[in-house]
């Protein structure tokens, strides 16, 4: 006669009830058992594990520890073509209903979480919806893509959102609105896992999300796998933490050798993670106010890109205590080259770049550090657009450049330094429009590095070192203003047609040239230089420009 057991678990699973302990037998068949028992809510491990399939699951309120045991995946399954998401634990909510869409009468601004629809008896308080709006262009240009609760209805025609979005939506663009059940409350943690494979059909991951809401992971440490350890799409209110990655076995194709890459996501924080020869660290895509602090990658992951953004609209990320390269909105047009108030903290890497569409890009005590293996290393390049740089510092290239102008805020430098290498890179490239302050700041090598815009400069209590470059300092702003600066052997000349308003005023020069006579004859020029000290310096100004310069009280001591 033929029977069958029911186990009375009361909630726990543990892969031992089904026959399971060691890796020598797969424990796919238990898995499944378990995940899919909803009167299960932790499932643990105690022994190594073997896994040959790839598992998806859309439930909730489930927690999977494997306490630190190895999950190896020699002999799984193939996966599709392209996919990033057939991990081995893949959870995923459920899209459910007709997609509701309306197209905005008015621009809805920057900084709502109140929205205009056509009905808002169509929504329910406490519902999530998957909310876009149609591309700018293309088929990735979208400034709005989140997971969002419904918080409030406001009225008969404005629904409240639990997200403040971060970008202007014009008039005539088209909100769609897709309502999503996700998984909710998922945790998995306490995984040594090891790849098998090495492409995207043979390769494994041990974790993926989607449409999912407080789904977190913990102490993941994974080598070999081949899409990112934690992929996620859709998420909202997430933390991926301790977690690393160890040689992946592919750092060239799109999404493969990553620790995380975070896409639609929202209120993320990841933290205390590593990587050694991967490509990306954290990636987010069309992603907002997450966190990622005190991660760090070293060998070859340095050069591979560790922190990225792709471009894709991201706003208000924020990173901490972190090292290895970033470089932000840099993917290419597809998605737009556009991202918003980053902001980056004591931060140590050999390559810095954020010269896309970054607005309002923060950074404070961010230490660029050339290393001879690394090509370009020692770079420092970024967006003038609202940028605000604090005792930050890079030993060999300084560039900014301008691909955006959409801040409020004025562009600041202070209390930091750049030691030049003697390419004579432009520090200040000509396509900048936006004046630029800078403030307790010291530029060393500084002969042969162009300021090549016309956009105002303003010098205060700056130190410039000339080295030994002979070339000089090109100027072409249309207004200079010094205060307050130390010259020691710098040379600089201005340039260009424009009228210029030239004040230099309390500064020293020290065996330094200023050569004005390439523009103060024009009607419109005018120089001032007063109460400055100079020794063993010139001053080249044309004589019958005479009364377009004005000295006043200078000490001359050559």
């Amino acid at each position: 006669m033929h029977g069958r057991w029911l186990l009375n678990h009361q909630g726990i699973g543990d892969f031992r009830l089904f026959g399971i302990m060691d890796s020598t037998h797969p424990a796919d068949d238990a898995l499944d058992a378990m995940v899919n028992d909803s009167a299960i809510n932790q499932i643990y491990a105690f022994s190594d594990l073997l896994f040959q399939r790839r598992h998806r699951f859309n439930r909730s309120h489930i927690q999977l520890d494997f306490q630190n045991n190895t999950l190896s995946t020699q002999g799984i399954e193939d996966a599709p073509q392209n996919d990033p998401f057939a991990a081995v634990m893949f959870f995923q909510g459920d899209v459910t209903g007709t997609p509701i869409t309306f197209q905005l009468t008015t621009t809805l601004q920057e900084q709502t979480d109140i929205f205009p629809v056509a009905d808002a008896t169509l929504f329910k308080v406490g519902d999530w919806y998957a909310v876009q709006v149609t591309p700018i262009k293309g088929a990735a240009e979208r400034e709005l893509q989140k997971l969002v609760q419904i918080t409030a209805i406001a009225d008969n025609t404005h629904i409240q959102i639990g997200y403040y979005n971060g970008w202007e939506l014009l008039a005539g663009r088209v909100i769609n609105w897709q309502k999503v059940e996700p998984v909710q409350f998922v945790t998995i943690k306490n995984l040594q896992f090891i790849g098998a494979g090495s492409d995207l059909i043979t390769g494994s991951h041990p974790v993926a999300f989607e449409y999912a809401v407080y789904a977190n992971v913990a102490g993941i440490h994974s080598t070999g796998s081949f899409w990112p350890v934690v992929m996620r799409r859709w998420n909202t209110h997430y933390l991926t933490q301790q977690c690393s990655l160890i040689n992946p076995p592919n750092t060239a194709y799109g999404g493969a050798g990553y620790l995380t890459q975070q896409i639609y996501c929202l209120y993320g924080h990841v933290s205390d993670c590593s990587v050694a020869n991967a490509r990306h660290l954290n990636d987010f895509t069309a992603s907002a106010y997450c966190l990622v602090e005190n991660c760090h990658a070293t060998g070859q992951s340095a050069e591979k890109g560790p922190f990225v953004n792709h471009g894709q609209y991201e706003h208000d990320l924020t990173y901490s205590g972190n090292s290895g390269l970033m470089t932000f909105a840099n993917s290419g047009v597809t998605w737009g080259g556009s991202a918003k108030r980053i902001n980056v903290r004591k931060h140590v890497c050999p390559w810095f770049v954020a010269r896309f569409g970054v607005s309002e890009l923060t950074l404070e005590d961010v230490v660029v550090i050339a290393n001879e293996n690394i090509p370009q290393s020692g770079m420092l390049w970024v967006n003038a657009d609202g940028l605000r740089m604090t005792g930050c510092s890079a030993d060999r290239t300084f560039i900014i450049s301008q691909a955006s102008q959409r801040a409020a805020r004025k562009n600041l430098i202070q209390q930091c330094q750049f030691s030049l290498s003697d390419d004579q890179t432009a520090v200040i490239q000509n396509n900048v429009t936006s004046s630029i302050t800078f403030s307790d700041t010291v530029f060393k090598g500084i002969n042969g590095h162009p300021f090549a815009s016309n956009a105002p400069l303003s010098f205060v209590r700056c130190d410039f070192y000339g080295g030994e470059d002979t070339t000089p300092v090109s100027l072409a702003t249309s207004a200079l203003d010094l205060q307050a600066c130390q010259f020691n052997n710098t040379l600089f000349s201005l340039r260009g047609e424009e009228p210029k308003q030239i004040g230099i005023h309390f500064s020293a020069l020290t065996q330094s040239t200023f050569d004005f006579s390439a523009f103060t004859a024009q009607p419109t020029a005018s120089l001032m230089f007063t109460h400055n000290r100079l020794s063993a310096s010139t001053i080249i100004a044309q004589p019958e420009a005479g009364e377009r310069v004005i000295w006043q009280q200078n000490i001359l001591l050559n």
